[in-house]
């Protein structure tokens, strides 16, 4: 075994180096910052990851990549490194949890503005050491942006986060309009909620309005989480409140998200687009330039 496998099997175990499986690319977006997307991004990445999956978050947060504050951890290399021929996958990839991994994202927006050919089919060889991983939540920014919308379109699924702020359900829907252009479902957590009847309005509002104007666009209610101090508190204390706080109402409600997230999977109601794997991600994100 190379060097370099070696230092990956120490990370997440021999047995899983050359497992091949079908990962699952699911986007979390908002069309506003400040609904807890990236909470939200990190703690259902550890829930998938407790189900015995192997889940890698990739922070794709352009121009504020900030998931590595919130899991306490400070990433010397980011993937931006791999693209630049100055490392391996081994040496980004950061373990949080027993089956669940880091893959540090890069401020700006130079992931996406890397078009050097030569380096990009040896960057493809090289992210496929990852195609261990059974689901990789991928935390974009906020906004309709258009290093938002390349991720968006090149995960295999979309969870939009909004919440009852009226600004942030018409930015919310501004994102489904925005990605519209052709036939998708759109899966939507309603964020800070004082009650389920009210997660269940803000929802209905945006699909009455969605079925009236944007045929092409399926959405669908995953859940809704309720208002919690603890969760800002657990923002400000870097860790994960679904792992800390076992008691909590909001980590509750998001494991029963995350279960109707993979009864979807099981289904096979998530479609898996063409070119599978790592590298075909990834193929997807800078083919769009």
């Amino acid at each position: 075994m190379t060097n370099q496998a070696q230092k990956l099997a120490e990370i997440v175990g021999s047995q899983h180096i050359g497992k091949s499986v079908k990962t699952k690319f699911i986007a979390v977006t908002s069309g506003k910052g400040g609904v807890g997307k990236t909470t939200i991004s990190a703690n259902m990445g550890y829930i998938l990851a407790q189900s015995g999956a192997q889940v890698g978050l990739l922070d794709a947060d352009i121009g504020l990549a900030n998931l590595d504050l919130m899991l306490g951890v400070k990433p010397e290399k980011t993937i931006l490194s791999i693209m630049r021929g100055e490392c391996g996958v081994e040496d980004i990839l950061m373990r949080i949890d027993k089956t669940l991994y880091l893959i540090p994202g890069e401020n700006g927006g130079d992931i996406l503005k890397f078009r050097e050919s030569y380096a990009l089919e040896r960057f493809y060889d090289e992210i496929k050491k990852l195609d261990f991983l059974d689901y990789l939540v991928v935390d974009t920014g906020a906004g309709i942006g258009e290093s938002v919308q390349t991720f968006l379109k090149a995960a295999d699924e979309t969870i939009i986060v909004t919440t009852p702020d009226p600004a942030a359900i018409t930015d919310a829907y501004s994102m489904m309009k925005t990605l519209s252009d052709s036939p998708k479902r759109l899966l939507m957590i309603v964020n800070q909620t004082h009650s389920d009847r009210e997660g269940d309005r803000v929802f209905a509002g945006i699909a009455k309005v969605a079925a009236k104007n944007l045929p092409n666009i399926e959405p669908i209610l995953l859940g809704s989480l309720p208002k919690d101090d603890e969760i800002a508190q657990s923002v400000r204390g870097r860790y994960l409140f679904a792992k800390e706080s076992g008691g909590l109402r909001t980590g509750a409600r998001l494991n029963e998200i995350a279960r109707k997230l993979l009864r979807f999977m099981e289904r096979g109601v998530l479609e898996t687009k063409r070119g599978s794997g790592f590298g075909g991600f990834f193929k997807r994100l800078l083919d769009q330039f």
